[in-house]
């Protein structure tokens, strides 16, 4: 287990990183990133058992960022685990770039599954919970949804799916910052109740503020736990978190900072 005072700072840096990434790229979706820096920080860089000298292992644990345009941050912490070289970073979205502007599989070191398309990540997490089922490993799959993505049909039947096949080996955790593209989950098209609706699936909940380290760290320890069925973690976020103008507003979902606003947000980020 790391230190949760280190792990705050590996989280700082990777809040940087997503800025900086995006703004070099003058392309991306920082708000996304900024809402779910600690939840992949903790997962990639703490929880999971993967080893960048051997990635292929069959045996390790998996992580499917099911809101794929959040990829800069992945790479952040994919890059601080040291599956990506540093200085890799900023070809993000580049031409002939290893690191487009959602993960891909095929190209990308240690990312496990290509996503972009939103709503197929949990899909995809109980297959492979499936597959490491059948063949006795012991891993546990990650699965990293956005809140607007649950309004698409497919996360329900996963869902279903996952509560039917019981399969403990899946943890799934909902970045519930409450804004999607178009703007406020709740006015598009109503989630809740979320957890209700899991536990109608079968499904164990646990509830966190998704910005808090150490509770992250406690809560998905707590999610290994035995059970039969699945896991949800519901992490209460904020779009954009640690940039004042990013802080819950809709017009950054696909807008990169630039001039002063890009050189205050560094100041606020501590940089």
């Amino acid at each position: 287990m790391i230190d949760t005072n280190e792990l705050r700072k590996m989280c700082d840096t990777m809040r940087v990183d997503a800025l900086r990434m995006t703004t070099d790229a003058a392309s991306g979706h920082p708000s996304s990133c900024l809402s779910c820096v600690e939840i992949i920080g903790v997962v990639i860089l703490d929880i999971m058992n993967i080893d960048p000298e051997d990635p292929s292992r069959f045996d390790r644990d998996r992580f499917v960022l099911s809101k794929g345009h959040a990829a800069p941050v992945y790479y952040s912490a994919l890059s601080l685990k040291g599956f990506i070289p540093r200085e890799e970073l900023y070809s993000l979205r580049a031409i002939g770039s290893r690191l487009q502007g959602h993960p891909d599989m095929n190209k990308t070191p240690g990312v496990d599954f290509s996503t972009g398309s939103l709503g197929m990540g949990l899909s995809v997490a109980n297959g492979m919970a499936l597959a490491c089922r059948l063949n006795n490993a012991s891993s546990r799959i990650y699965v990293l949804l956005g809140d607007g993505e649950l309004q698409e049909g497919q996360i329900w039947e996963a869902a279903m799916t996952a509560g039917h096949y019981r399969l403990s080996n899946v943890i799934a955790i909902v970045d519930r910052n409450k804004l999607q593209c178009d703007g406020l989950t709740e006015d598009i098209k109503s989630i809740e109740p979320l957890d209700a609706k899991f536990k109608a699936f079968g499904w164990r909940v646990f509830f966190v503020d998704g910005h808090d380290v150490g509770a992250l760290q406690k809560v998905i320890r707590d999610a290994q736990t035995p059970y039969d069925g699945p896991t949800v973690i519901i992490a209460d976020t904020l779009k954009g978190k640690g940039v004042s103008c990013m802080e819950d507003q809709l017009n950054w979902h696909g807008k990169p900072l630039k001039g002063e606003a890009f050189e205050q947000a560094l100041r606020e980020c501590g940089q």
